[in-house]
């Protein structure tokens, strides 16, 4: 069952110099928090969809256990979720305790009446249970102003330790751009991936104002996977160590110099291991991203 149907079952600084980044042997490709200078593993974990289960239902709360103690055990830390995502931050409280200490947790506030904010937040923090996030976003940029100044209050108090906005889907990327421009975040969220490059110029911005860049759809929700599970993978694959377009379309987009970390979801242990593959090896310099792309392109469009 390929990628998409599990989904609903259930800084290079060499890019351009011909330096790559590599993680190699036992070493894991880290990308620094500009704020904090924290050193976190280029590629997390998402649960939209992938862990919007009921905590009773105890074989799918098996098969997310089953992914997080995978994603832990082959290096990964950053963890994703919000209150829309159902019961994801739910079961993320249950499975997540064998690796607390190991979790770096980020989710969201998502609401447009700004006094419920803390009490959304708090029930968050409640469900994962944690007294401290790592990271906290404005969910889609919803009444992003009032939310932010709560963020910055929370941090302050030591409750959160980086605060910033997200977006997904290509969307609102001028308001995006106003935030970069004029107000003081630690992180963005926001869609990139080869089907969808329209935030680049942001990534850029993000990167020119030491914002860290948390990539989501990184697969387009899976579809790309889908789409090239028909194109064989060009011989430069086997040159930067991927054996799937999974690891290899992470790589690519790792590749940009301003993406800190990409937050692909599944169901499936098998693929996190696909995803977390992207952490060794060499990355691809500017010759060979652009060989990827063309290799893509039947797939892309």
């Amino acid at each position: 069952m390929r990628r998409r149907k599990l989904l609903q079952a259930g800084l290079v600084t060499g890019i351009g110099s011909g330096v790559k980044a590599t993680g190699t042997g036992t070493s894991l490709l880290m990308r620094p928090m500009p704020r904090t200078g924290e050193r976190l593993p280029a590629v997390g974990l998402g649960t939209w969809l992938t862990f919007d289960v009921p905590t009773a239902d105890a074989p799918a709360l098996a098969r997310c256990q089953a992914v997080v103690d995978r994603f832990v055990a082959d290096g990964g830390r950053v963890v994703d979720s919000s209150p829309m995502y159902g019961h994801a931050e739910a079961v993320l409280g249950e499975v997540l305790p064998r690796a607390a200490s190991a979790c770096f947790a980020m989710s969201k506030v998502w609401t447009p009446i700004i006094p419920y904010g803390p009490m959304q937040m708090r029930r968050s923090m409640a469900l994962w249970r944690r007294t401290q996030m790592d990271v906290m976003l404005v969910h889609n940029l919803l009444a992003w102003q009032g939310h932010l100044n709560t963020l910055r209050q929370w941090q302050h108090e030591g409750l959160v330790r980086h605060v910033g906005v997200s977006t997904s889907h290509g969307r609102a990327h001028d308001e995006m751009r106003e935030i970069l421009g004029h107000d003081r975040i630690d992180v963005m969220q926001i869609t990139y991936n080869p089907t969808d490059r329209s935030a680049e110029p942001l990534l850029d911005l993000a990167s020119a104002r030491g914002v860290a860049v948390i990539i989501n759809r990184p697969f387009d929700g899976g579809d790309l996977l889908d789409r090239l599970a028909h194109v064989p993978l060009p011989p430069v694959a086997a040159d930067l160590g991927c054996t799937s377009w999974a690891t290899l379309v992470l790589k690519w987009e790792l590749a940009h110099p301003a993406v800190t970390v990409a937050i692909p979801a599944t169901t499936n242990t098998e693929h996190v291991a696909q995803n977390l593959a992207a952490l060794r090896g060499p990355l691809p310099d500017l010759r060979e991203r652009e060989t990827i792309w063309r290799a893509m392109a039947p797939a892309v469009g």
